[in-house]
């Protein structure tokens, strides 16, 4: 966690694919159950927009995660999230497998976890990022760390970052002016 702005820029330069773990990233971590069973889950609209703005910015944003939910599903369905990989707990090994159909380098790749089991992907993509409430290992090991916890908007910092190094961060809020 302790590389200079300046790495973080320059890796943030290169990110053409935004990968997210989802629970404790897009959500904060907690699990709801309701008394018939039912799983809910609660998204934070800004880290929506955020994800919107990096898409129209030609970065692409997708999912890693070891759960699997169909409210997940519905979320990354409402925000033409891409690729969508549920229920594999050894994300590394997921993200290898991916990097055969997708046309990006691992450099170009940043990916948003919170926790152990995102640890190894962390350590070899090009931005290893985690959310402010991130585990303390896995703090240690990413090249940047939000101001914002997971599911309350850590996933918007991180795109407003992303293309900001970019050069494309007042583009994609003058749509908005």
């Amino acid at each position: 966690m302790n590389q200079p702005k300046q790495a973080v820029t320059d890796a943030a330069r290169q990110i053409k694919l935004l990968l997210l773990d989802v629970d404790g990233v897009l959500t904060d971590g907690r699990l709801y159950y309701g008394n018939n069973g039912e799983e809910l889950k609660a998204f934070d609209i800004q880290d929506g927009l955020g994800i919107k703005l990096l898409q129209r910015a030609g970065v692409q944003v997708g999912i890693i995660t070891g759960r699997v939910s169909a409210l997940l599903q519905r979320r990354a369905d409402e925000l033409g999230m891409q690729p969508v990989v549920q229920g594999r707990e050894d994300k590394l090994t997921a993200l290898h497998e991916l990097l055969q159909t997708l046309p990006v380098e691992m450099h170009e790749i940043a990916f948003i976890g919170d926790d152990l089991p995102d640890l190894a992907v962390i350590n070899r993509v090009g931005l290893g990022i985690t959310v402010a409430n991130g585990n303390a290992a896995v703090a240690a090991s990413a090249l940047w760390q939000t101001s914002r916890n997971g599911g309350n908007g850590a996933v918007r910092e991180a795109a407003e970052m992303i293309l900001s190094a970019q050069g494309k961060l007042d583009d994609a809020l003058a749509a908005y002016q």
